[in-house]
């Protein structure tokens, strides 16, 4: 099957209401291959999260404003999720999202020594949008996201892991695949020729 065949076969019948991304070393760069690629008009939200030191103010909306053709938001509390927009989590809290579909920031204790924790996002996420949300795990040097991936899985979201081989730190993803089986593992070129796919026409 071509890219466009394996998509359509993992996707199903769902109908994508928001892209979770969460990622860790190298997730940078990562992002900024993917997220440019997407187009004005794009409907899903966008979420993403990476690992950012917890001692300063995360930079991140503000360096990808500047390359990314959707709006770009730093997530806050309370906040309602807006389709067509490219939210980042920020430094030193969990992000997670309520049952009405706002953010929620926390101070809990870091999860696999990380706040925000890829982990805590996906699966609240996973427990409010189910098969009406997709989860991608990218690069990383920890085993976060991992547990967040089958939270995903087992309530009906599509999955999809950057292919370990290529990946900047290999461990996030090769741990995702082992733990969830995702529908999907994609180098990053195909991830980022899939994103547009998953708008529902």
């Amino acid at each position: 099957m071509n890219l466009n065949e394996q998509v359509a076969a993992a996707l199903g019948k769902r109908h994508i209401e928001l892209v979770l991304i969460g990622g860790s070393a190298g997730g940078v760069d990562a992002l900024l291959s993917l997220l440019p690629s997407l187009q004005p008009g794009y409907t899903p939200a966008v979420v993403c999260i990476l690992h950012v030191p917890g001692d300063r103010e995360s930079r991140l909306a503000e360096l990808f404003d500047a390359r990314v053709m959707l709006p770009v938001r730093e997530a806050r509390d309370k906040a309602p999720i807006e389709p067509g927009v490219v939210y980042f989590a920020g430094s030193g809290y969990h992000l997670s999202i309520e049952q009405d579909r706002s953010f929620s920031l926390s101070c809990e204790a870091p999860v696999q020594y990380a706040r925000p924790s890829i982990d805590v996002l996906m699966e609240s996420t996973a427990s409010v949008y189910g098969p009406a949300m997709t989860g991608i795990l990218l690069t990383g040097a920890n085993f976060d996201g991992a547990e967040g991936m089958c939270s995903i899985r087992e309530h009906g979201g599509l999955t999809i892991v950057q292919d370990p081989e290529e990946a900047h730190a290999s461990t996030m993803p090769r741990e995702a695949i082992r733990r969830c089986a995702p529908h999907l593992v994609l180098p990053l070129a195909d991830i980022r020729a899939a994103l547009p796919l998953l708008e529902t026409p």
